[in-house]
């Protein structure tokens, strides 16, 4: 089955390069989102594409996972499932939500987090299994059907940056809820001598906007970085039209898929939630 899998994955990485042509290669042209479903309001892009359907994807899935992990009948014993469920929990709650948010305000805002955690690990994830949600398209028998390919929606900004917003402003609304106005935003300033607070103040709103950035280009990137190493360690063969590299670069971007897969979907789920709980639990309680 491991074979298998590993074959159709080379295949999955080979049918769009094939597709575009040696000479054209580049596996930049992965991100450029053709629109499906052409949905124009105004100056606003709402149009569906590849990506907009991994997002429906990854939604539905963190949905499946939360009822067949997450609900366990009364009066039965501990099972496989109730097993990953309570694993997932736990890291949530002990790992994420205890670890950034205070006490009193876990009971509020622990589904923000948790929810965040699962719903980007599946978009990781799922980014890394070849799918037919390509937009190259091969015939059979003069029917068109769309290439297997991975693609991940997290590798691109403005996903990360929707994601990253929700995080900003529920931050600011919950710390104006917890302190009043006043007090958030002067908890913002340090306590210097006033002679420094024409400098300290700016860079301390400065570092609020940063955290916005930060929060959505550490995903953005380490997902972007991911895909387009495999990418092109694969298209190399094509590139310079020698099959007889697939005895290199096969192996050689399977290590980078696996090293993707096993590390870092987890790693940068966890590190986006666990962000998400500390900039929420500083803003609620700010002199910690």
């Amino acid at each position: 089955m491991k074979r298998a899998f590993f074959a159709l994955l080379a295949l999955a990485l080979a049918l769009p390069s094939t597709a575009l042509g040696a000479e054209d290669f580049d596996p930049s042209h992965e991100w450029d989102l053709k629109p499906w479903v052409e949905i124009q309001i105004g100056p606003i892009d709402m149009s569906i594409n590849k990506a907009v359907a991994y997002l429906f994807l990854g939604t539905i899935v963190s949905i499946v996972i939360g009822i067949v992990f997450m609900r366990v009948k009364a009066g039965r014993g501990p099972d496989r499932k109730q097993a990953v469920g309570e694993t997932i929990y736990e890291i949530a709650q002990v790992q994420v939500a205890e670890q950034g948010l205070p006490t009193k305000a876990i009971g509020r805002w622990f589904p923000y987090v948790a929810s965040l955690m699962i719903f980007i690990w599946v978009l990781n994830f799922i980014s890394f299994v070849p799918l037919p949600l390509s937009d190259e398209r091969f015939e059979i028998f003069g029917v068109e059907l769309p290439t297997l390919a991975i693609f991940a929606a997290t590798s691109t900004l403005s996903v990360t940056l929707a994601l990253a917003l929700m995080t900003f402003v529920f931050t600011h609304v919950e710390g104006i809820r917890a302190n009043g106005a006043w007090g958030y935003f002067k908890s913002w300033v340090p306590e210097v001598p006033k002679v420094l607070l024409p400098l300290i103040v700016p860079l301390e709103i400065l570092g609020q906007f940063m955290r916005l950035i930060s929060l959505s280009v550490r995903l953005y990137a380490n997902m972007l970085a991911g895909h387009l190493l495999i990418l092109t360690v694969i298209g190399l063969m094509f590139v310079l039209g020698n099959v007889a590299l697939a005895v290199v670069t096969v192996p050689a971007a399977t290590l980078f898929y696996l090293f993707e897969v096993v590390i870092v979907v987890s790693i940068q789920a966890y590190i986006f939630a666990a962000l998400s709980a500390i900039y929420i639990g500083s803003a609620i309680e700010p002199e910690h």
